[in-house]
């Protein structure tokens, strides 16, 4: 991925560097059990200190791969010469997608520690912003159409309950792939054994994969793929409200604008919503590589490498993505402008129609039948809409409405009844 959308933390957990670590984890594991499956015939401690201390350099992997033209083989062979005579110990009884798969595993693992940490902070800035927001009334669209007034908290509330399921759904996705197999050509064990395996797995912590065929089923990863591809259209949506909110003809939610930005080269008054255009192109990626993981899942017979090229590149650039996209948009939900008496203004833009609803019950509950009301409320309505005359005065003056509390009606207090009740399902989160 592009440093523009890396964060260093994460994006340093898919370096050269950081891979063919994995890689010299797993090989040392490995070397370190070989006296529990060969007996006294296998390293000695001299052996395993030796391995222990060896080391590699990118560079001379890489240059040990233009002669092999196999990046594995050359890293062992760097590897086990710089071990010197306990060399010969290393990557015994293995094959390549023994020490690829596990160690893609150990990275992975690594990488859902700091994506959830992010996906834990945009759920909590969320709450954070809807808990103070409970009672902040503004308009509720649906179709980009005025319905219904609603509480920008509410708003904020549900956004926050899908950052959770999507949170939990990564928490899942990345437990379930931090699976390994050290089980050899075809996955028969034939140069081992399972005792072995799950020895070498022990010490690196993660499960066993129970039929391997040599690679590590990729199912897995499409799953993995697929859940942050979903936390990432969690995101784009967030963002599209964020965006819809911003528009000139609404401006009710500004993105922060410090001091020194630029929102145009050409036209100085502009404030874009840049963060949130981001995320929601972003997602796109996303939900492109969760397709191209549906792709590695089908591999001939018990192995082939059509998959490899591919998860080099959407594994990191998707888990680096999910996780600058959630940190960005945490810091946009915390630092936003809510522009309070703006959402007010824009309550009255219909001049009250939309307490249609609110009549339209009154009708009927006054003795009304619903196709009847319904037609004087939408006739009214209408006509408030389109002559700018307050529903509620076209109300007052109509002796089919005679009789009705338009008091009651037209409190924005019926809004509000159980915002605080909403709001509160918020305390039953449960921390991921």
């Amino acid at each position: 991925m592009i440093a523009r959308y890396t964060r260093p933390e994460l994006g340093a957990l898919w370096t050269d560097q950081a891979r063919m670590d994995s890689w010299r984890q797993v090989e040392v594991a490995a070397c370190e059990q070989l006296p529990g499956l060969l007996g006294t015939d296998g390293p000695s401690d001299a052996d395993l200190e030796a391995i222990r201390k060896a080391t590699f350099t990118v560079a001379a992997v890489q240059e040990r791969e233009n002669v092999t033209d196999h990046d594995m083989a050359a890293f062992v062979d760097v590897l086990a010469r710089s071990a010197g005579q306990a060399g010969r110990w290393i990557h015994f009884g293995l094959t390549s997608s023994d020490v690829l798969d596990t160690a893609l595993a150990l990275q992975l693992r690594a990488a859902g520690e700091l994506v959830l940490a992010g996906a834990r902070d945009l759920v909590a800035a969320l709450a954070t912003r809807a808990r103070e927001h409970a009672h902040t009334l503004c308009v509720g669209r649906t179709h980009g159409v005025h319905a219904e007034p609603t509480t920008f908290g509410i708003k904020l509330a549900g956004f926050a309950f899908e950052a959770h399921r999507n949170a939990q759904r990564l928490q899942r996705a990345f437990a379930q792939a931090a699976v390994g197999a050290i089980s050899g050509a075809v996955g028969t064990y034939a140069a081992t054994s399972p005792d072995f395996e799950a020895r070498v797995l022990d010490r690196l912590g993660l499960a066993r994969e129970d039929v391997s065929t040599q690679v590590v089923a990729r199912d897995r990863h499409a799953e993995l793929l697929e859940s942050i591809a979903l936390a990432g259209a969690g995101l784009e949506r967030l963002a599209t409200e964020i965006r819809h909110l911003q528009r000139t003809e609404v401006r009710e939610v500004q993105e922060p604008f410090r001091a020194g930005q630029k929102g145009s080269s050409a036209m100085p008054h502009k404030r874009n919503p840049i963060k949130s255009e981001q995320i929601s192109g972003l997602a796109r990626v996303l939900r492109g590589n969760a397709v191209a993981a549906l792709e590695d899942v089908a591999l001939w017979h018990e192995r082939d490498i059509s998959h490899s090229s591919v998860e080099r590149v959407i594994l990191p650039d998707s888990t680096i993505l999910l996780d600058h996209m959630q940190h960005s948009a945490a810091a946009l939900v915390t630092n936003m402008t809510v522009d309070v008496e703006r959402m007010r203004v824009n309550l009255d833009l219909t001049h009250g129609a939309l307490f249609s609803q609110r009549v339209l019950l009154a009708l009927v509950a006054a003795g009304s039948t619903r196709d009847e009301a319904y037609r004087v409320v939408q006739e009214l309505a209408q006509r408030a809409w389109d002559d700018g005359v307050p529903l509620r005065d076209l109300l007052a003056s109509d002796e089919r409405a005679s009789g009705l509390d338009l008091n009651a009606i037209f409190d924005y207090g019926h809004y509000l009844r159980y915002a605080d009740q909403i709001i509160a399902r918020l305390d039953r989160i449960e921390p991921v």
